[in-house]
């Protein structure tokens, strides 16, 4: 299909390139499938979700993801005097039965709002293997990609606003299976690279007026309906589908929300000054206004080398940027109904390499991951790995059980299967069972 723009040179870039990103991102058209989706019945039940504890009390989630495996004893499941915790000192927080390590002194403040789940357990040890199960449920395969869990919202539930998209990634990749998966790419989630650009190209170029624009759009309709009359198609009405989409959130006053310039001083520096907790900021702006799904990624986690090192990097700014998001939608009320997830790949060995200026290499046999908000019980452990933090002792949960966990707090039918273009049926987490446990 050609679609033809006219918009001329005159009009610079700026314009030109925020349509045709949009819609190939938010709006799906460069990774388009012509697959198609159906539903099947439900599987019978024993009791209805609606009254299990915690189903769809979140509306809404802020998905942060640690690349490149975040270590456990480090972080939210340090062993005081066991030599696999080598130097790393445990604090007290604000919650009885819960420690962190000196890094997290902020969150050590916010414990109370918060679950953390010490008996994560993952059959992934490599990074894109196990990035691709902790997004989707589903291991990595050539022969079909599967949709994350803000593409699965989006699907079965849609879009709390008209104009803004149902999910957004912030200084991330969504390459490698980490978007629409076999979904339509409408469902794919919009990419932003640096949250304090914000929305770049979205406004008209220099010269060019809105009657301007809209003119060029009507001609360009009008020159390409022949083909969309005689192709009326999905895969065919979703350009125009989602070059309308992208026009009319160029227009829409809702463009704000991807400006965080707006926020106080005091608000970007409560959050930290980088891209990891300008991100978290922004994703706190987009919630708000009903973007439904935004996941944040920070980099940096494999810590091969130099372990302890590193942390003394990281650590500080996911502390910063952690506690100062809990603490900013429990502010403003969000808390209740937004759910906080602070996922990984896998851990880090309990074994400390000497050879590697005291690195831990990949672990996924046990390690952390943490909620907060969402109708997730605050100030409470769950499970437990054993004195050196090798082995789950308590409560398995594994990483199906974990997105089970959070499609249940969502309201997601986990029985409700999708059909992939290769006609195979597919849910929302695989086989996993939601810890209800977790859930006040």
């Amino acid at each position: 299909m050609h679609i033809v723009t006219d918009m001329g040179k005159q009009d610079g870039l700026s314009r030109r390139d925020f349509v045709r990103s949009a819609a190939r991102t938010l709006l799906g058209v460069g990774t388009l499938s012509l697959g198609w989706d159906a539903t099947f019945g439900y599987a019978k039940e024993t009791e209805a979700p609606s009254v299990l504890p915690g189903f769809g009390r979140a509306k809404r989630v802020i998905y942060l993801f640690m690349t490149g495996g975040m270590t456990h004893l480090d972080t939210f499941d340090p062993k005081p005097g066991a030599e696999t915790q080598g130097p790393v000192e445990a604090l007290k927080t604000s919650a009885d039965d819960v420690r962190v390590t000196q890094y997290f002194p902020k969150m050590a403040q916010q414990m109370h709002h918060a679950c953390v789940v010490n008996s994560m357990s993952s059959t992934q040890g490599a990074h894109a293997q196990g990035r691709y199960f902790m997004h989707t449920s589903y291991t990595l395969r050539a022969t079909i990609q599967h949709p994350h869990m803000g593409a699965w919202l989006h699907r079965l539930q849609g879009k709390h606003s008209p104009d803004l998209p149902a999910s957004v990634l912030i200084s991330g990749n969504s390459a490698g299976g980490l978007g629409n998966g076999f979904l339509e790419s409408r469902f794919a989630s919009l990419p932003i690279g640096d949250p304090k650009a914000g929305l770049q190209n979205s406004k008209l170029a220099r010269g060019v007026s809105q009657d301007r624009f809209d003119e060029r759009m009507k001609r360009s309709h009008a020159k390409n309906q022949a083909f969309l009359d005689r192709y009326n198609t999905r895969a065919v009405r979703a350009y125009t589908d989602m070059y309308r989409d992208a026009v009319r959130l160029m227009k829409s006053k809702e463009l704000d929300a991807f400006d965080i310039s707006k926020e106080s001083e005091a608000q970007q520096a409560a959050y930290g000054d980088n891209p990891f907790g300008q991100g978290c900021l922004l994703a706190r702006r987009l919630v708000e206004q009903g973007v439904r799904y935004v996941e944040v990624n920070s980099g940096g986690w494999d810590t091969h080398n130099d372990n302890f090192g590193r942390l003394e990097e990281k650590g500080p700014v996911l502390d910063q940027a952690l506690a100062a998001l809990i603490a900013d939608l429990h502010q403003r009320g969000l808390l209740d109904e937004t759910l906080v997830v602070l996922a990984t790949e896998f851990g880090r060995t309990p074994d400390i390499v000497k050879e590697r200026n005291n690195g831990r290499n990949h672990y996924p046999k046990a390690f952390t991951c943490l909620l907060a908000g969402g109708g997730v019980k605050g100030g409470f452990r769950y499970g437990k790995t054993d004195a050196e933090g090798r082995e789950v002792v308590e409560n398995k949960v594994a990483v199906p059980d974990f997105n089970a966990t959070i499609a249940h707090a969502l309201g997601l039918q986990l029985d409700k299967k999708i059909v992939s273009p290769s006609g195979r049926p597919f849910t929302v987490a695989d086989d996993g069972k939601p810890v209800l446990e977790l859930f006040v």
